[in-house]
């Protein structure tokens, strides 16, 4: 299938956590699925939850029956049963326990994994990661659920700026559930000094996925790496670059520091989680709160989609690529004038092509009928526009 983000190839980035600055990369801008690391979003929501009160961590939340039933790393909980926020948190940090996740976003969510899924694209796109899009709490695989390296060090560094008392989370060696000892699976810990974790991730498509964080002498560094070939690569590759990156002397090379724009933690927006109208780029530069409503009618462009899909028969998983550009710049241009579109999300794609990287523009979770419709546009005719069918993936774990 041409496009999907399992093309062969390590994509990696080092940032400085308390400047915001591109220390080096490579592929930072390739979609790739995110396995486990999702979870660091709904870790995100959750510190977020607490730091407002809305959440203690000895809050108890309930065990669905779907939540139990989640494919492993488990911590095998019971329908029926609570345990507590810490213990989400805790199984989420060292096992990466999806059940654990799941239950977590049911909890925020109002017992709704939509909803929470909405709520985490949302924050991601006012951090400024425009490339990513989630669809569940724990990172089971679905085809619309992406993102790429450099979103996920904004995501890390933002959670490292903005919740620095919850970072021993992350490097917790081990802990008791339930007269159990669960140990923390991210090799990095023990391994490479000053680390403080943060996520692993694994999945048959997303192969070996790293996001870590280290301190050297005063300076905070965090480093993400996807689709790693193995988890003895993935560790051995992160600590080099970690080892480069305290090496450098903190001064980005200029071309990186001009293509990387890092939206600096401050100010605290509240943004309504299913709000379609949310100006991305004007939340970019702030630290955004994202609120989860209750219950609800959907926003228009989703009751337009349901009846589209009632109507005529399709999923909402279809896609539609109008343009391949040599440059992101000109890709991402040309990606702001289709954010018009009423229909669809666009999303700018790094791939490889006979030896080298190409942009690609692409119209996302379109019914195959809309899909074909943008590609008949006006505007788009005798352009590279071509329709895309919706693309599964099997099995998901760490």
């Amino acid at each position: 299938m041409i496009g999907v983000p399992t093309f062969p190839g390590t994509d990696w980035i080092v940032m400085d956590v308390t400047s915001g600055r591109v220390l080096s990369e490579h592929g930072a801008h390739t979609e790739r699925y995110p396995a486990s690391l999702t979870k660091l979003m709904t870790l995100e929501l959750a510190f977020e939850a607490l730091h407002a009160g809305r959440l203690k961590l000895d809050t108890r939340i309930p065990v669905s029956r779907a939540a139990a039933g989640v494919q492993r790393m488990r911590l095998d909980l019971r329908p029926g049963q609570t345990i507590t926020v810490r213990q989400a948190i805790l199984g989420m940090t060292t096992l990466s326990a999806n059940d654990a996740a799941t239950a977590l976003g049911e909890y925020l969510g109002h017992g709704s994994i939509e909803r929470f899924a909405r709520a985490m694209t949302a924050r991601a796109h006012a951090l400024g990661m425009l490339h990513t899009s989630f669809r569940n709490p724990s990172g089971l695989p679905d085809p619309e659920q992406v993102v790429d390296a450099y979103d996920m060090a904004v995501l890390a560094r933002h959670i490292l700026v903005t919740y620095p008392q919850y970072r021993y989370m992350f490097a917790v060696p081990s802990f008791v559930f339930e007269g159990r000892v669960i140990h923390n699976l991210n090799g990095m810990l023990g391994h490479y000094p000053g680390v403080i974790g943060m996520k692993t991730g694994y999945t048959d498509a997303a192969r070996f996925n790293v996001v870590t964080a280290a301190v050297r002498d005063g300076r905070l560094l965090v480093g993400v790496e996807l689709h790693a070939q193995s988890w003895s690569m993935a560790y051995g590759t992160m600590g080099k670059l970690l080892d480069a990156g305290f090496a450098s002397d903190a001064k980005p090379n200029e071309m990186l520091a001009a293509n990387h724009h890092v939206p600096p933690a401050v100010a605290d927006t509240a943004v309504d989680a299913t709000d379609p109208a949310v100006p991305v780029q004007s939340l970019a530069r702030r630290r955004v709160r994202v609120t989860l409503p209750a219950p609800h009618p959907s926003p228009r462009h989703l009751l337009a989609a349901r009846a589209d899909h009632a109507n005529k028969g399709g999923s909402a998983n279809w896609t539609a690529q109008v343009g391949a550009y040599d440059g992101y710049a000109l890709a991402r241009r040309q990606a702001a004038l289709l954010r018009d579109v009423r229909h669809g999300e666009a999303r700018v794609v790094g791939l490889f092509r006979h030896h080298r990287r190409i942009w690609v523009v692409r119209l996302t979770r379109l019914t195959e009928s809309r899909a074909r419709a943008t590609c008949a546009r006006r505007d788009l005719r005798g352009k590279s526009c071509f329709v895309i069918a919706p693309r599964n993936e099997v099995l998901a774990v760490r």
